[in-house]
């Protein structure tokens, strides 16, 4: 089954914040079919299932920081500073959005923060063993860059011989 919401726009929704990967409201919103302020009045109805460590609400610097990063100069002009939701309060709402779509939409999104952590993590190891090699390598810099000399000799095609042109003829003369 394709997916309702490609992987791709939901992960360019997701931003770090405080140290976590959460989801603004509005986009949330957004992608589940719903208007913000619906999202927000489910969301204020059952505020015992989304403990801190599930939602927050943005302060203002957090607010002007986001808008700079995104290039736009308003949101729509809210009252409210808007809500922030980790994976864990995004897997909440689908349990307080009853829909088909919500449901759909969710699963996309829990596919997006995996394949993030996935890609965090390579990266990581990444980094990882490069500082290692670069450790490695000031014992090792004489030892590595005769090793590339003799690599990138190997690969020079070979000199082609030159012609004798002189040769042939002087040759020739010789034998009369």
């Amino acid at each position: 089954m394709s997916e309702i919401v490609p992987i791709e726009i939901i992960e360019k929704r997701i931003y770090v914040l405080r140290g976590q990967k959460v989801m603004l409201d509005r986009d949330l919103a957004e992608l589940y079919g719903v208007s913000t302020k619906n999202l927000n009045k489910a969301l204020k109805r059952n505020i015992g299932r989304f403990p801190l460590d599930f939602m927050f609400r943005l302060n203002e610097i957090e607010v002007k920081n986001l808008r700079f990063q995104n290039g736009t100069s308003s949101w729509g002009g809210r009252r409210y500073l808007p809500f922030a939701f980790t994976e864990l309060g995004v897997a909440m709402l689908s349990s307080i959005l009853s829909s088909e779509r919500a449901v759909h939409v969710n699963i996309s999104i829990m596919r997006a923060f995996v394949r993030l952590r996935q890609v965090i993590s390579t990266h990581k190891e990444l980094a990882n063993k490069v500082k290692q090699l670069e450790r490695k390598g000031y014992k090792h810099d004489g030892e590595i860059q005769a090793i590339f000399e003799a690599i990138q000799l190997m690969m020079k095609p070979p000199e082609k011989p030159r012609k004798r042109i002189g040769f042939v003829a002087d040759e020739k003369e010789d034998r009369s």
